[in-house]
């Protein structure tokens, strides 16, 4: 990169898990591209995930087809060693990465084709491009965090383990895999710990000796193609933490945890809990047995010779925080001296201007081929399934996207054979001069 405008044919920007899948779809092709990633190849596994995080899924599920975890199949690997894994993968087909360039503004170009994309060591021209930033942009905390001075509150992705927070009892908010494996650890660190729970699916980890990935995927739930409506709020409660187990709320309130309700609203040092604890809790109860049901049934019919689990179905009695929830909360007199907001994240593409976001600011595709004619999204949940949010679903969703970015490239190279021999005359005196 320098200060001359330089020309390449597709920019991918962000060096994820995304962006690797698509340049090594674009390599396969014969297409011409460079990979931006303004911080490390992976940043985002090695800073912004807490110490102890693991996959969430099984090394053989959670993998790009082309290379393997080098460790036990059915075991969950460890943030740096995704990150690792994610920049062996890159070596291997030589993926033109340009590390610690920051993409500044994407612009259409006026008068002729392409687009023109400014840095941080310079702009260049770029006939497409691919935004490969994920989901996980901006951390986002609620307009409800109190302003109370002294109260330690930070965003899940700057959790990194327990003896960062200061000594007294711990709210984590939000019940996802990210709060839900976070609040455990704080309570096996012997903190005192509030959860608040709201919507919730929550898979079993494993049922009749099999992952419930691959359930999900023998069930054909990986391919399905749209969220339900009224769903886009509610989070997913699974983990892979201490070689995986099954997210049990009720099970953690025996231990010690208090759940609460949905965090409504903080005044001075009270904070206010919805009235729907033991809802949502019955809603992830569903969503749990309808999977098991779902298992049994497709064992049966394909005559599996899968054990039984009548264990797996087995409910503890409700801790007093479940039968009595709390509706408020002193912080003060509960000794509450942090909060850890682990409410999900919100997109930034300040730097794509280009008409191709709805009203509501997210990107309008097609299965990642962008409205903006030239632009493209690949790591995006639901960006053609359910399955688009894990590892190898980024793969499979890069695959068709660089397809499509063939078929453009294949468009706009056509000529008449009457203008292809134009062309070749115009172009060989050129050749020569530079020989």
């Amino acid at each position: 990169m320098t200060d001359e405008m330089t020309e390449i044919d597709t920019v991918v920007v962000g060096a994820g898990q995304a962006g690797i899948a698509m340049s090594e779809h674009l390599s396969r092709l014969g297409i011409e591209h460079l990979l931006l990633e303004k911080n490390r190849v992976a940043e985002a596994w090695r800073s912004g995930r807490w110490d102890s995080l693991v996959a969430n899924g099984p090394a053989w599920h959670d993998r790009f087809p082309g290379r393997e975890f080098d460790i036990d199949p059915d075991g969950f690997a460890g943030k740096e060693q995704i990150a690792d894994y994610l920049e062996a993968y890159a070596r291997q087909f030589n993926a033109p990465i340009r590390s610690g360039v920051e993409v500044k503004r994407v612009t259409r170009n006026v008068g002729r084709s392409g687009f023109t994309v400014e840095t941080s060591q310079g702009a260049l021209l770029a006939q497409r491009v691919v935004s490969a930033t994920g989901p996980f942009q901006k951390p986002v905390i609620p307009a409800i965090a109190p302003k109370t001075e002294g109260l330690y509150q930070i965003h899940s992705a700057h959790y990194y383990n327990p003896e960062q927070l200061p000594d007294g009892a711990v709210l984590v908010v939000g019940a996802g895999s990210s709060g839900v494996q976070i609040a455990d650890e704080l309570l096996r660190a012997g903190k005192q710990v509030y959860l608040s729970v709201g919507p919730h699916d929550r898979p079993p980890r494993a049922y009749r000796n099999r992952d419930f990935c691959w359930w999900l995927g023998v069930l054909g739930l990986w391919d399905t193609e749209a969220m339900k409506p009224g769903r886009e709020h509610v989070t997913i409660a699974v983990s892979g933490a201490r070689g995986g187990h099954t997210v049990d709320f009720r099970r953690l309130a025996q231990a010690g945890m208090t759940l609460v309700g949905l965090t409504e609203r903080f005044e001075d040092s009270k904070v206010t809990f919805k009235p729907d604890l033991a809802e949502n809790l019955d809603q992830g109860d569903q969503n749990y047995l309808a999977l098991l049901d779902a298992a049994d049934a497709y064992v049966d019919r394909n005559g599996l010779d899968l054990p039984l689990e009548p264990a797996a179905r087995e409910r503890v009695a409700d801790a007093p925080c479940i039968a009595q929830p709390l509706r408020e909360l002193d912080l003060a007199a509960a000794g509450v001296k942090s909060i850890i907001w682990a409410t999900g994240y919100a997109a930034d593409y300040s730097w794509l201007q280009v008409d191709t976001f709805n009203e509501g600011g997210k990107p309008s595709h097609q299965r990642g081929v962008g409205k903006e004619p030239g632009i493209f999204f690949v790591g995006l949940p639901w960006l053609s399934r359910r399955g688009s949010a894990f590892i190898w679903g980024v793969w499979h969703d890069a695959r068709h996207v660089a397809e499509q970015i063939a078929i453009q490239r294949k468009y706009q190279q056509y000529r008449r054979k009457d203008e292809a021999d134009e062309f070749a005359s115009a172009v060989t005196p050129l050749n020569q001069a530079r020989a």
